[in-house]
């Protein structure tokens, strides 16, 4: 039975190609890739990337498929997943997104582009908790990232972790779901730090 994944982004701002490609691999290390099921990992991500980035994407390799405002990549990411870029004019700016879909469900790339416009046209910036986690993780180099191993109790085991500055206590690795809110805001750019909470649709 096919189960529809979470549609959700996973960066704010507009990703450079080096942004891009660190959130291709933003799995790597995650135990479900390494057993080849990580479908559920992928599919539902979405970012927003320059015009640059996706006329790159596409003079790569022939698409797999080309409609009027996305095209999908050739090659799959895991399983039926693959790189879908949209061109979407949104309040009037064209704007440019990669997002994965898993295509074995033939509506996913229009319900992803749905979310993704419905997402960017709110009237005031705003990021929900999940969002700022999501990007946090995103934004985080490999070395300060990873995932709880055998040390970590057997239910917590898998969940991934970041490392935090503690003060006097040094670093200490933390799951990232139990961030506070202090150290949320601690680990995003002044930029994004005073974006008010976002009500998750």
């Amino acid at each position: 039975m096919h189960t529809s994944p979470t549609i959700r982004k996973i960066f704010e701002g507009v990703a450079t190609r080096p942004d891009m490609y660190r959130m291709f691999n933003r799995h790597r290390g995650d135990p479900a890739v390494a057993e080849g099921d990580a479908q559920h990992l992928f599919a539902g991500e979405w970012f927003e990337i320059a015009e640059r980035e996706h006329d790159y994407m596409l003079e790569i390799l022939p698409p797999l498929w080309m409609r009027t405002d996305m095209f999908a990549m050739r090659e799959f990411m895991t399983g039926n997943v693959t790189s879908v870029f949209f061109a979407l004019w949104i309040d009037g700016r064209k704007r440019f997104f990669h997002g994965y879909c898993d295509l074995s469900d033939r509506r996913s790339p229009e319900c992803m582009k749905q979310v993704i416009v419905d997402r960017e046209c709110r009237p005031i910036r705003a990021m929900t908790r999940e969002e700022r986690l999501e990007h946090i993780w995103s934004s985080t180099h490999d070395d300060y990232r990873g995932y709880a191993s055998e040390r970590w109790a057997v239910h917590l085991r898998g969940k991934r972790t970041v490392l935090l500055y503690g003060g006097p206590l040094g670093t200490v690795l933390k799951l990232l779901g139990d961030l506070t809110e202090a150290e949320i805001s601690a680990k995003l750019p002044v930029h994004l730090r005073h974006l008010p909470d976002a009500v998750a649709a």
